[in-house]
């Protein structure tokens, strides 16, 4: 008798771990995700192994998109933005991190990434002798790129028709013509400026330009495809977008 209870204990016993399963199953490795968005929930904790069904979830406690879904990027492409074969700029910028393309008037403005445009200047309203504000570019277009930084360009002769707030764009897309409006001094260049769209339109002192432009437009102009996203997203954070 006493071998037939032991011999019944170990059957239990077999039964038992073959119905629970293991407890240290490897997990994956979280999936990256792409700049300016934000990761998901952290999964809810597993629920213990049962044979009576769990209560379906509630609509609020379905699963977000999958991490590999969540980590898939948009793939850009990076243009000169100006259509020309003289032009020329500074490696720096007078009181902040901006570039100066010099180029002669009516020459093409390009887009220089695939994107949505966030402003739109269509009026020459600067005032010669006023403090620097949101009207210096003169006409302008500023876009938000598929890559989540910010670019604009001033001192427009012309705004490409059809082009307004909200307009989808491609990377080489016109959108208007070089120009000396705004505080360009009477001479032909385009402001350009790379930026976080912190507030995407009104601030003005972030869209003109935080980062140094130079480096990508180098790359660019060679057919090279430089980003400047982690760049941008570095002085977003140690700045709080704080121009």
């Amino acid at each position: 008798m006493p071998i037939l209870r032991a011999l019944s204990g170990l059957t239990l016993a077999a039964v038992c771990l073959a119905g629970c399963g293991s407890t240290t199953g490897g997990s994956a490795s979280p999936a990256s995700t792409p700049q300016f968005v934000e990761p998901s929930a952290v999964p809810s904790a597993t629920a213990p192994a049962a044979e009576i069904p769990a209560p379906s979830a509630t609509p609020s406690e379905k699963p977000s998109e999958t991490p590999s879904k969540q980590a898939e990027k948009k793939t850009v492409k990076y243009t000169f933005p100006v259509k020309a074969s003289n032009v020329d700029w500074h490696e720096t910028h007078s009181k902040y991190k901006a570039t100066d393309l010099f180029v002669d008037c009516g020459k093409p403005f390009l887009a220089t990434t695939s994107g949505v445009v966030l402003e739109v200047s269509l009026k020459d309203e600067y005032v010669k002798g006023r403090p620097d504000g949101p009207l210096n570019g003169g006409l302008s277009v500023s876009l938000l790129g598929d890559d989540g930084v910010r670019y604009y360009g001033s001192h427009l002769s012309r705004v490409q028709s059809g082009i307004k707030a909200g307009t989808r764009v491609e990377s080489g897309q016109q959108l208007g013509i070089t120009g000396k409006t705004g505080n360009a001094n009477n001479v032909c260049h385009v402001h350009y400026g790379i930026s976080p769209a912190c507030a995407k339109t009104g601030d003005w002192e972030v869209r003109r330009g935080v980062v140094w432009p130079y480096s990508y437009l180098a790359s660019w102009r060679k057919g090279g495809q430089k980003s400047p996203v982690a760049e941008v997203a570095s002085w977003k954070k140690k700045t709080d977008c704080k121009a």
